[in-house]
């Protein structure tokens, strides 16, 4: 139990309380002064107000609602009145405010954080979909830690939409080939048929048709446009045409401006200035190519400076410090391998190393893991409101950061075992990671068959059959409601077998909203007996709703200087995109293998976008000060005959080397004269302008040669202005493009189906339609309703009323003993005079 004081200035009144208390201390020998000091002590405190936060469980048998209803613009391919019917049928009920969300802007966000903490429960009747203010995804997650639950009602869908977008970068280079996404979206889910026309600088360059098949909400199109040969403005205009129902043809056209500039300035430093590398590199920037490092002055105008092969010697201190220095500052730094290079080149604890995102000794393997999560999908976990936990209990575990190179297999068992994962699943590519989650947050109960009773014997006999073929680590982690008592006997034998194949059994028991204490003091019961009867105790873990159980994994691997086994040796390796999302990757598939490659270690912040099928990292990068450092480990496809990586510099390989380029670039623009940059916007909202002055330009700008825009010094000669043109289209800003399109709130169309987990996630469940929120919503908000809150509590009455106790009783026993004294004294009087009275008598006989 922790104190805290209200008023701890009051304190400082201890500063006179001792100095006058020690004063009559050292003139009075008498113990009055310490007790009437101990009081004051106690009054003092007793000013201050101390207090302490304790923590007790409310229930409310009426829980506030607040539904929020969309009805922006974009919610009208939905049947229309839904939070409006929702109210009625709850208002009579329960406590409940309706909030309603118009216009052309959805602030799902805003409205989410505005309420979060309140202790009301949130309804979203939504398609969920965030376009203007605070982020979803973060308000949401706030309300979870302020212990609001979050509901999302899904209206029925009765329009179809289309919505057409275009991605990719806005600042080109002269003359290279670049790519473009095309993402077609549509709100339903049936098949439909569009054609699409793609026009390049107002002229036709592509018209195709395509189409979108049942069940297929979004297709991506790859458009690659001839090179751009002209510096300057340029324009992508896309038009989709549906062959079907579509809503809205607003958003059936999008406008892309492109802003062409020349080569950016590179610097390669090799000893091979024929290899593959540097043929590409030449043919994609304006290079230079050297085979010693030239010095800083010479370079710093450049953007990147490509180090391949190079020896560590042949780099002196005060170079090193200059490159240093070139990256800090904002520059990119691409170091490529090669039999000279990182291990082979003496890099390990050089100062070079120092600002390189790997370290230059062999990185272990961390593989070895296989682990099976064990799911309880029992129809009690619907009915005790346990299965979001379950299945967000089993998502914290696979994003722990031990697991990144685990094995994992998952299991949901009812009255049979059933393997969802579809095998063991290697966590180390994001991809994977994010489809697992997929497919756990999917989980019902009637996803296994029968599932009528929980049956843990039949998910550990699953988990066994999984396990038996595998060697290394092997972890068996059962996450359930602890309802176990039917499969207890049959379990035990399983679970026995588990561990005789070296298993380390886990067992996470949720708590659960049971009909009866009863109920749930037998689930424990049997819960924690099972693994007691084990010899597992410190494995059980009995949490609340809402809570996260913290089992911790040591990563597998040995210290590198302990390390006994000899690498695995193969004739070519196959390599994997680590990071698949990166800025270098997300747009490259990566096929064939590598002969050869550096063996490196990722530092502690860096990022693996590339690897080995055995785990080595092939490409890490990370930021250092305002620049950006590539880590390439492998060689420049001719590596002096060696040629480990030739298959990375041909055909769509070739990219990566591009892709990793323009990462190091960062702004391709060259840094003179007068730099704007502007992201292409949406009509009602306001375009950003940030212009860079880099001589003695009078910065001035105007929209389509008409109104001159109000400029704002943000730092040494930065600038920053704002413009939102009130049409559709391309505008021009003193001939920079910027491309202005249909309304944000039709960008997105159809129901967000990233929001189902959000909310499950604050314990809220997803409904369909208002029908099935009228029939259930009530009684889960009431069961949801239930919840610890924390409430200071003062404990100043009770210093008070001891300080007044102690000061009676001092009180009262100096009385008792004066009138004590007094007696003593009475008496002794009285046998005085009974002894003088005596003493007369005698005398006078």
């Amino acid at each position: 139990m922790t104190f805290s004081l209200e008023h701890p200035e009051y304190l400082l009144l201890l500063v006179p309380l001792l100095i006058g208390g020690f004063y009559f201390l050292k003139n009075t020998r008498t113990k009055l002064v310490e007790w009437r000091m101990f009081i004051a002590l106690l009054l003092i405190i007793a000013l201050a107000s101390p207090f302490t936060v304790v923590t007790k469980t409310v229930s409310e048998e009426n829980p506030n609602l607040v539904i929020v209803s969309d009805e922006t613009d974009s919610m009208e391919i939905f049947e229309e009145g839904g939070g409006q019917g929702l109210y009625e049928g709850l208002v009579d009920n329960t406590p409940t405010s309706f909030v309603r969300l118009e216009g052309d802007k959805t602030s799902l966000g805003e409205t989410v954080l505005q309420y979060a903490g309140t202790g009301q429960q949130i309804v979203l009747v939504s398609d969920g979909n965030n376009n203007h203010g605070k982020n979803l995804v973060e308000a949401i997650e706030f309300a979870k830690e302020t212990g609001t639950t979050v509901y999302s009602v899904e209206p029925n869908l009765v329009k179809n939409d289309l919505a057409v977008e275009v991605r990719g970068d806005k600042t080109l280079v002269v003359d290279n080939e670049n790519n473009f996404e095309i993402g077609v979206s549509q709100a339903g889910t049936d098949s439909v048929k569009f054609s699409l026309e793609v026009y390049l600088d107002e002229e036709l360059n592509l018209r195709r048709s395509y189409s979108l098949a049942a069940g297929e909400r979004e297709k991506t199109i790859t458009y690659r446009p001839d090179p751009f040969s002209t510096l300057g403005a340029h324009n992508i205009r896309v038009e989709i045409t549906p062959s079907g129902e579509d809503w809205n043809p607003e958003n059936n056209k999008y406008y892309k401006a492109l802003y062409v500039v020349p080569k950016p300035k590179l610097w390669l430093i090799t000893d091979e200035p024929d290899s593959p590398l540097a043929e590409i590199l030449s043919e994609l920037y304006a290079v230079t190519i050297e085979n010693k490092f030239p010095g800083i002055e010479k370079i710093k105008d450049s953007k990147v400076l490509v180090l391949d092969n190079q020896f560590i010697d042949s780099l002196t201190e005060a170079q090193v410090k200059d490159i240093k220095k070139y990256v800090s500052e904002g520059n990119g730094l691409i170091v490529v391998g090669g039999e000279k290079a990182y291990d082979l080149g003496n890099y390990l604890n050089s100062s070079f190393e120092t600002f390189l995102p790997v370290v230059s000794k062999p990185s272990e393997f961390k593989g070895g893991r296989h682990m099976m999560i064990l799911l309880d999908v029992s129809p009690s976990t619907e009915h005790h409101q346990t299965l979001g936990d379950i299945l967000g209990n089993a998502i914290f575990l696979l994003r722990n950061e031990n697991l990144k190179d685990a094995n994992v297999g998952v299991v949901g068992f009812g009255s049979t075992g059933k393997d969802i994962s579809g095998g063991f699943v290697y966590l180390g590519l994001p991809y994977n990671l994010k489809v697992l989650e997929e497919k756990i947050f999917q989980l019902t109960p009637d996803i296994i068959d029968g599932a009528d009773r929980t049956s843990l014997d039949q998910g550990l006999k699953t988990a066994k059959e999984m396990l038996e073929e595998e060697e290394g680590e092997l972890d068996v982690i059962i996450i359930s409601d602890g309802g176990i008592e039917q499969s207890y006997e049959a379990s035990l034998p399983v679970v026995k077998d588990l561990q005789k194949i070296g298993a380390e059994i886990f067992f996470i028991h949720i708590r659960s909203s049971a009909p009866s204490q009863v109920d749930e003091r037998k689930r424990t019961l049997y819960a924690e007996t099972f693994m007691q009867e084990l010899g597992l105790e410190d494995n059980y873990f009995h949490i609340d709703k809402g809570e996260r159980a913290n089992i911790r994994f040591d990563r597998i691997e040995k210290p590198y200087e302990e390390e006994e086994e000899e690498p695995l040796e193969l004739d070519s390796y196959p390599l994997l995109e680590y990071s698949p999302d990166h800025f270098i990757t997300r747009n490259i598939n990566i096929t064939g293998n590598i002969l050869g490659y550096n063996d490196v270690t990722p530092k502690a912040g860096a990022e693996r976008l590339l690897i080995t099928v055995t785990g080595k990292p092939v490409l890490t990068t990370w930021r250092y000060g305002l620049g950006r450092v590539a880590a390439f480990s492998t060689d420049n496809g001719k590596g002096e005959g060696a040629r480990w990586s030739s298959r990375l510099y041909s055909e769509e390989n070739a990219n990566l080397i591009s892709s990793m380029a323009n990462w190091a670039i960062g702004n391709p623009q060259a840094e003179e004269g007068a730099v704007l940059e502007a992201p292409d916007s949406w009509l009602g909202t306001p375009a950003k302008l940030s212009l860079i002055i880099y001589d003695d330009t009078k910065p001035k700008l105007k929209l389509d040669g008409k109104t001159a825009l109000e400029l704002s010094l943000i730092g040494k000669n930065v600038y920053e202005s704002s413009v939102s043109p009130d049409t559709i289209g391309i505008h021009n800003v003193s001939g920079y493009p910027l491309a202005i399109n249909y309304p944000l709130e039709f960008k997105e169309v159809g129901l967000n189906e990233n929001l189902p987990p959000l909310v499950r996630a604050t314990g809220g469940n997803i409904y369909k339609g208002e029908n099935e929120a009228r029939a259930q919503l009530l009684k889960d908000a009431r069961q949801n309703a239930e919840r610890d809150i924390e409430e200071p509590r003062s404990l100043k009455p009770y210093i008070v009323l001891l300080a007044l106790l102690l000061f009676l009783g001092e009180v009262m026993l100096r009385r008792i003993r004066e009138i004590k004294r007094l007696k003593k004294a009475q008496t002794a009087q009285e046998a005085e005079k009974k002894t003088s009275e005596a003493e007369e008598e005698a005398e006078s006989k």
